[in-house]
């Protein structure tokens, strides 16, 4: 059986909700970055599903032992914000994920070419390939960013089957483009919209949102 990337856009309404505050064009930067810390916890909740490591013990209430789950703290987390707007997303993801290291990953897109060049790379020599990992990155367009991430990840031993990547806007190429570079990859989105326009940004998409994360338009 052939695999395919998994692809998913959770009907949660308060993703949509601030989804369609961080597309309007009016929202205000400090808005706009209050959406994409929502957006960050919302998607992360979605994607954690059936991806902690959990273990079951016995615990005392104050009248009786009780059994119960708890959040596994043994396996390593980390997650990997793509800067500059991966970092928009950080905030959110942190606070459901608080025990998780941070490791820091800046790419640049050549607006030319579009390819990605790394400019900052904070992730250890030797990843645990145990190790789950969260990718944050809010617009998937041409995918390059994201495969350069990757490989960037995968080449320092992390396990690929333990990755989640979370995108708020996906545009068909880049979901295309990563499905042919690993098909078993799994993505939490907000929505996916279907083009890029000639300077390979995602239309409607939401703009470039480190700009408007960061006040920098």
């Amino acid at each position: 059986m052939t695999s395919q990337l998994r692809v998913y856009v959770p009907e949660h309404p308060l993703i949509k909700h601030w989804l369609g505050v961080a597309r309007d064009r009016n929202t205000p930067s400090v808005l706009f970055k209050s959406a994409m810390t929502e957006l960050g916890r919302w998607l992360t909740y979605e994607a954690s599903r059936n991806w902690l490591p959990t273990e079951d013990i016995v615990l005392e209430t104050p009248l009786a032992p009780c059994e119960a789950t708890l959040i596994n703290p043994e396996p390593p987390m980390a997650i990997v914000p793509i800067l500059r707007a991966g970092l928009a997303l950080l905030d959110g993801a942190q606070t459901l994920l608080p025990l998780a290291s941070t490791y820091h990953l800046g790419l640049v897109r050549n607006e030319e070419t579009l390819e990605a060049t790394c400019y900052l790379n904070k992730l250890p020599e030797t990843i645990d390939s145990n190790t789950r990992i969260l990718i944050l990155d809010p617009m998937l367009a041409t995918g390059g960013s994201m495969i350069a991430a990757l490989e960037a990840l995968i080449e320092r031993g992390a396990n690929p089957e333990l990755f989640r990547i979370i995108s708020v806007v996906a545009a068909h190429p880049a979901l295309q483009k990563i499905n042919q570079y690993n098909p078993n990859l799994i993505i939490y989105t907000a929505m996916i919209d279907p083009d890029l326009n000639e300077q390979g940004y995602i239309v409607p998409g939401l703009g470039d949102a480190g700009d408007r994360a960061f006040g920098t338009l």
